[in-house]
């Protein structure tokens, strides 16, 4: 059996990673107002529950209580719960029909068996009482839920012309969908402290789509939820499957409610090639595409929820590994909320394919092991803030987005990559030295193509490097040997150690990789688990050493 590895112990006393209630927001942070306005990052993963069926997808392969935990223990606070508007306006469906009709209705005879085995006491129960289930064994476990309106029809999402993608299609009549938003809010109303979000619909999109209509339904869909359940965040996505806010930088989005608005958004590498170009220009492309048309809000102070990414999780698929080193650097450096797809590992049904494997599943196709821990570990990293809202000095980390490590202490002069818990703090000057910001007597040499980087005493910028961010992607870091070689800081693959190498990828050649080199100055509020300083030397200690050392 895979052992699942708890991760959500944070390290800021600041920053609540379980129950937030209720959640508000602060500029473009997400707080808790009953706790003293402290942060809540939301570090989600989708749990789909619109497919045919319109059942929590995996229930016939475990328990339920067993799902909840493995969610705790892979460092998730979080479940985006999707549901599918029918589940909430058509009675005769959702009330009347039980999960053992519902999976019989598709002759799911196999599933039926395993819901006896796993979740006999859901099996009989009407579809809405089964997605109740599922909501209140997440409170139990205390994980916020945010419950997303994924699609109107249950099955898979999403088309262009499936009938239901924008206000108007065959499945998506606004008035319908005001009458199951209250409904579904209203259900959790006083009822379930964990449920701290409704997302009001996913991935509008097709020929009708129009920003006229976008600001009156969504603007009508927003008051419906506040007007029955005012703790809850209201979750708001854009236009062209999720990807374009680009219109609120002309017009704001008015509501007559405060500090209870956040948007999202999704980012997927399949949307585009990550490949027949060279990578630094792609990541550096695809990152200021993602500002422009919604990262923006977040330097307007506004909230922003990457509401789904993910990847292959086989780990073999090369458009998707890159594209995750670019998103992990990204999130990492604006300590973004975010939800992964997908918790499922399989489906009861999909597109009429009985049993389907998900692989960007992070449970295997029997939902008992995770699927690629290496991958997970990786993400781990971006499941703890790097910012919280009370006054610590922020420092910079430097994040290597490839690995999910940051730079730390190997010895009293050298380094190697650890976790981000451990980082040094850097401090990058006006003429580009790179120095400890708390030893502040120590600076990081280059030395020759190949070797190891040091840490310097640091008497006078003439005995360190000189350093500069290079490349389209603005994440390698590039300087001079005292031979005059340029290099770039890259990691040594067999022991992670911090080594310089000849700057890879500058230009052209598609077949170039140059993620080892990727770094990211992060800011971060992070209190570091540590041992004792190295190395503690006061002023006059440094003028003495200065006077006596020759270096």
């Amino acid at each position: 059996m895979e052992k699942f590895f708890f991760i959500s112990v944070f390290l800021l006393p600041y920053v609540i990673t379980t129950f937030a209630f209720p959640p508000s927001t602060d500029s473009r942070w997400i707080v808790d107002d009953g706790n003293k306005g402290r942060r809540v990052k939301l570090t989600c993963v989708n749990w789909p529950s619109h497919l045919e069926t319109a059942v929590a997808e995996g229930l016939s392969k475990q328990p339920l209580d067993a799902i909840a935990e493995k969610i705790v223990s892979m460092g998730f606070n979080c479940v985006r719960l999707t549901w599918p508007l029918y589940l909430a306006t058509d009675e005769s469906f959702s009330a009347f029909m039980t999960v053992r009709q519902s999976l019989r209705k598709f002759r799911l005879f196999e599933a039926v068996s395993g819901f006896q085995t796993h979740n006999p006491t859901i099996l009989d129960l009407p579809l809405i009482k089964a997605f109740q289930e599922v909501v209140y064994c997440l409170e139990k476990h205390r994980v916020m839920v945010i419950l997303d309106n994924h699609i109107s029809q249950p099955g898979w999402c999403c088309s262009d012309n499936d009938g239901n993608g924008f206000f108007g299609d065959k499945h998506l009549n606004p008035q319908v969908w005001i009458k199951g938003l209250k409904k579904m809010a209203s259900m959790f109303a006083n009822v379930s402290s964990n449920v701290v979000g409704m997302s009001l619909r996913n991935e509008l999109r097709g020929p009708k789509q129009n920003i006229k209509d976008w600001y009156k339904y969504m603007r009508e869909g927003a008051e419906a939820v506040h007007s029955v359940n005012p703790n809850v965040l209201v979750i708001v996505s854009g236009l062209n499957y999720a990807t374009d806010l680009s219109f609120l930088r002309e017009r704001p989005f008015e509501v007559s409610f405060r500090r209870k608005v956040v948007f999202e958004i999704h980012w997927y590498g399949f949307w585009n090639t990550w490949e027949g170009d060279n990578l630094n220009k792609i990541c550096g492309k695809e990152t200021e595409k993602m500002m422009k048309m919604s990262g923006f809000l977040l330097e307007k102070g506004i909230p922003l929820f990457v509401s789904e990414f993910g990847i292959d999780q086989r780990g073999n698929n090369a458009n998707d590994n890159k594209f995750l080193s670019c998103f992990m650097a990204l999130a990492a450096d604006r300590d973004l909320d975010w939800s992964l797809w997908t918790l499922a590992g399989s489906y009861y049904i999909r597109e009429k394919s009985i049993g389907s494997d998900e692989s960007y599943g992070v449970l295997d196709f029997n939902w008992s092991s995770i699927r690629n821990s290496t991958i997970l570990q990786m993400i781990s990293a971006i499941q703890t803030p790097f910012i919280g809202l009370m006054e610590t000095q922020p420092k910079k980390i430097m994040f290597h987005p490839s690995t999910g490590l940051c730079i730390v202490r190997k010895s009293l002069f050298q380094l190697k990559l650890g976790s981000c818990n451990r980082s040094e703090s850097w401090r990058l000057s006006s003429h580009r030295v790179l120095s400890l910001a708390e030893e502040q007597i120590l600076c990081l040499k280059a030395y020759e193509k190949g070797k190891s980087v040091k840490l310097r005493l640091f008497f006078s910028e003439s005995y360190c490097s000189k350093w500069k961010l290079f490349s389209d992607s603005k994440m390698q870091l590039s300087s001079i040997t005292k031979n005059g070689f340029s290099v770039c800081l890259d990691v040594d693959t067999e022991n992670n150690n911090i080594v310089t190498n000849s700057c890879k990828c500058l230009r052209g050649n598609s077949s170039c990789d140059p993620r080892s080199q990727w770094f990211k100055l992060v800011t971060s509020t992070r209190r570091r688990s540590r041992p004792k300083p190295f190395l503690q030397i006061s002023l006059y200690s440094k003028t003495f050493l200065q006077k006596s050392l020759s270096v």
